[in-house]
């Protein structure tokens, strides 16, 4: 299974982007890029997912179920944090965009058929994680206790140019009750300018898996199993990432291991101060320091 998908090697018209579940070798989660010129729209089907449309850049129209939510969006994820629209399975959705739009569909197989919603950006919390260079923003749009849901569960994440993210390395791939979750997990990439970073995933020894990736704006990680993180942000380029997860466990819950090897980094934070770049944005916009 081919885990470091380039821009474009999965796109699928209309998706810029697609990577379907339902299979084998990826059985949870899915998430497809839409991008609509002025005046374009989209219809799907959700079938066994329910899913979020988030708009990566523009602003669009929402309708699922005889509703209709008016997303007002951003130019891009590096400008302000975005309101959203959560849409159910078995559900017929369309986009609809008078100025044109990049959305992401995130989703995730489930059982239960919860109601169509709307999340305002101004609900969305922003936490800053980590300190030094390993300082980063996550936008937590569709985290329990955020976004009810049966399954799925996403959120956004800024790194400044030159800082790590998913940082110390962590899993997430068995379930242990209270201590963690098994998820399969999506990393979408977008980056500030012209430029690369990297991405990094390695195994246990009974379930290895080798990756490190040169990503580029576009790009996707998929992490079935194992170690993932970190994240490097190349100096003068600012690194965006959307996170896609989703397991079989009975419970929506996300709960992480760090790779004993690296846990003590988070001990140096308590002396270190947070990036000052960080928050980036807020649901008002970009944020300067």
């Amino acid at each position: 299974m081919n885990l470091h998908l380039p821009a474009g090697s999965t796109a699928t018209h209309p998706w810029a982007l697609e990577i379907p579940s339902g299979r084998p070798e990826w059985t949870h989660t899915s998430l497809r890029i839409l991008d609509l010129p002025p005046g374009g729209s989209h219809r799907w089907e959700t079938g066994d997912e329910e899913a979020v449309v988030l708009p990566l850049a523009g602003s669009g129209t929402v309708g699922c179920d005889g509703e209709s939510f008016e997303l007002t969006g951003r130019q891009s994820v590096f400008e302000r944090v975005s309101d959203l629209a959560y849409v159910p399975r078995d559900s017929a959705v369309s986009v609809y965009s008078i100025r044109g739009g990049r959305f992401a569909v995130a989703g995730a197989r489930c059982e239960r058929r919860l109601a169509p919603a709307y999340l305002p950006a101004e609900s969305v919390p922003v936490e800053v994680r980590g300190a030094g260079s390993a300082t980063r923003q996550v936008n937590n749009f569709g985290v329990p206790g955020v976004l009810e849901a049966d399954r799925l569960i996403a959120c956004e994440v800024l790194t400044p140019g030159g800082n790590w993210s998913s940082f110390p390395p962590h899993k997430h791939d068995c379930e242990r009750p209270g201590l963690e979750s098994e998820l399969e997990e999506i990393y979408y990439f977008e980056l500030s300018r012209p430029g690369l970073a990297y991405h990094r995933v390695y195994g246990t020894a009974d379930r290895p898996i080798d990756v490190l990736a040169e990503v580029r704006d576009g790009d996707v990680v998929l992490v079935p199993h194992g170690w993932h993180g970190p994240s490097i942000a190349a100096p003068g380029v600012d690194l965006y990432y959307l996170n896609v997860m989703a397991g079989p466990g009975p419970e929506r819950a996300w709960r992480i291991c760090d790779d004993p090897a690296h846990t003590w980094v988070r001990g140096t934070w308590l002396s270190q101060e947070c990036d000052p770049r960080v928050p980036m944005t807020s649901a008002a916009g970009r944020i300067t320091h």
